[in-house]
């Protein structure tokens, strides 16, 4: 074979040079026919000491801070940044643990008219007086943007249900107490205006110990793109286009601890 011959064949058996523009030249192909029901909201959860996470994933340790879609593992002594965008407040209904599907048997809102409950003495849960062992809790949902190191960011929500409700009572006494100077005067900013640090600290009373969230504001949005993705996802919420789908290990820190 003459020089010229061997390299074409060379040429033409080239493998191309990858350029990622590509990518953006195809973005979004594919995923036409999704909406927000094929999709899962992750949960950002603060690992218990009986969680299974902590036997699959080495790395992870009571108190640590678990993604439930990606399965990303943060300390919990150095915490998460999150943009908080909505709130809800639930009360969720759910079977005796580890019967039925794992989601929930029901879903109220405040003014809906609930179940009568009875209190238990031994896990201080909200018994269905019906004796069917189901049972009732209240759940505040934080809707947050997630801030990664790179500036990235992703959607989540933060389930606080039992010793965590007082923590979710001050995170909102938090958002809703700030002011700002505007042109006319002092004004209260949008949810979704403020990044706040969220790491765990371990808690005790008489019935046992957990670790539990600390919330601290390290201050107002600077970046205008970074503020109308937390505005968007807000009215996402408002919305209805999310759709969130509860599982009974979606707890969200101290939830297996009574009062």
């Amino acid at each position: 074979m003459t020089q010229a011959k061997e390299l074409a064949a060379k040429k033409a058996t080239a493998v191309a040079e990858f350029d990622p523009s590509m990518f953006e030249a195809d973005a979004g192909q594919g995923m036409e026919n999704m909406g927000q029901e094929d999709l899962a909201l992750p949960f950002l959860k603060v690992l218990s000491g009986n969680d299974p996470i902590l036997d699959e994933n080495e790395a992870a340790r009571k108190g640590d801070i678990y993604n439930t879609v990606t399965g990303m593992v943060y300390k919990g002594k150095d915490g998460v940044r999150v943009i908080p965008c909505s709130y809800q407040r639930r009360f969720i209904q759910w079977a005796p643990r580890g019967s039925g599907s794992g989601a929930p048997t029901a879903i109220y809102e405040p003014g809906d008219t609930r179940p009568e409950t009875e209190r238990s003495s031994d896990d201080n849960k909200d018994y269905v007086a019906d004796g069917s062992g189901e049972y009732i809790e209240e759940t505040h949902q934080h809707f947050v943007l997630l801030v990664g190191e790179n500036g990235g960011v992703e959607t989540a929500l933060i389930a606080m249900k039992s010793t965590q409700l007082k923590k979710s009572r001050k995170w909102n006494s938090m958002m809703a107490s700030r002011s700002m100077q505007g042109a006319n005067g002092a004004f209260t900013p949008p949810r979704f205006s403020h990044i706040y640090h969220l790491k765990t600290v371990s808690e005790e009373n008489s019935k046992g110990s957990w670790h539990g969230w600390e919330m601290s504001c390290e201050g107002p949005i600077s970046e205008a793109s970074l503020y109308g993705q937390a505005k968007a996802f807000a009215g996402s919420i408002t919305s209805g286009d999310v759709v969130v789908k509860h599982t009974e290990n979606e707890d969200s820190g101290g939830s297996k601890i009574p009062f």
